[in-house]
């Protein structure tokens, strides 16, 4: 072990977050909303120290980079009331529908938002959305090979979602308006520059859109009870 203080060189086997146990000595609820909740742990971090921390529980989210044949990336714009801003983000959604697969939640969300299928899907990228303080979850794909559907079948949103357009911009375009800061939503930010690192650096590989072939990590979805 280093000194306090002093950092350590990490090898590539060691760059990984790994799932630990902390005794939760209490749990209580605070709040129960229409899409998330808040409670309140006291959590016994091992070493005679108690701290209590607040958890906003949330069934987690999946977000689609699809890109076409000419490295253009399908984007929308929705308004946002939290940030009171009307943000371009990657088609996406919630994991609330019980039992489904997020692999088929991605697909479905990729239909009703922009209108299009995809034949070929790949992981981008995982994240924690705000690990300090919410267990959200975010699986972000790749979608390749797009078709639009006959207008006939078009799915119409309500709420946010009745006014939604959908537009193309160029991959680069795109990683240049997140390093520019002018892109926002953590979906965009994350998928964007993942997509581009894998379609035009060709500095990384793609995982496997299977559930079994690819496990989520995400420990704190056992503790959404």
């Amino acid at each position: 072990m280093s000194e306090p203080g002093a950092a350590e060189f990490l090898d590539s086997a060691e760059i990984v977050d790994v799932a630990v146990a902390r005794e939760v000595v209490w749990s209580k609820p605070r709040f129960e909303g229409r899409v998330w909740a808040v409670r309140t742990d006291l959590v016994d971090l091992g070493d005679g120290q108690r701290v209590e921390r607040d958890v906003i529980v949330h069934p987690g989210a999946v977000g689609i980079i699809a890109v076409d044949d000419d490295l253009r990336v399908l984007m929308v714009r929705q308004y946002r009331h939290p940030v009171g801003a009307l943000l371009w983000e990657p088609p996406a959604g919630l994991l609330d529908i019980d039992g489904e697969d997020p692999l088929d939640a991605a697909a479905r969300e990729l239909y009703e938002e922009t209108g299009f299928r995809a034949r070929e899907w790949a992981v981008l990228v995982d994240a924690f959305t705000s690990p300090g303080g919410s267990d959200e979850a975010v699986r972000v794909y790749l979608a390749r090979g797009l078709t639009e559907v006959d207008g006939a079948e078009r799915y119409h949103g309500d709420g946010e979602e009745r006014d939604m357009p959908a537009c193309w911009a160029p991959l680069a375009a795109a990683r240049d308006a997140v390093l520019g800061g002018r892109l926002h939503n953590p979906l965009a930010v994350m998928g964007i520059l993942a997509a581009a690192a894998v379609l035009l650096d060709g500095s990384a590989g793609l995982r496997a859109a299977s559930p079994t072939e690819t496990p989520w990590f995400r420990p704190g979805a056992a503790r959404q009870d």
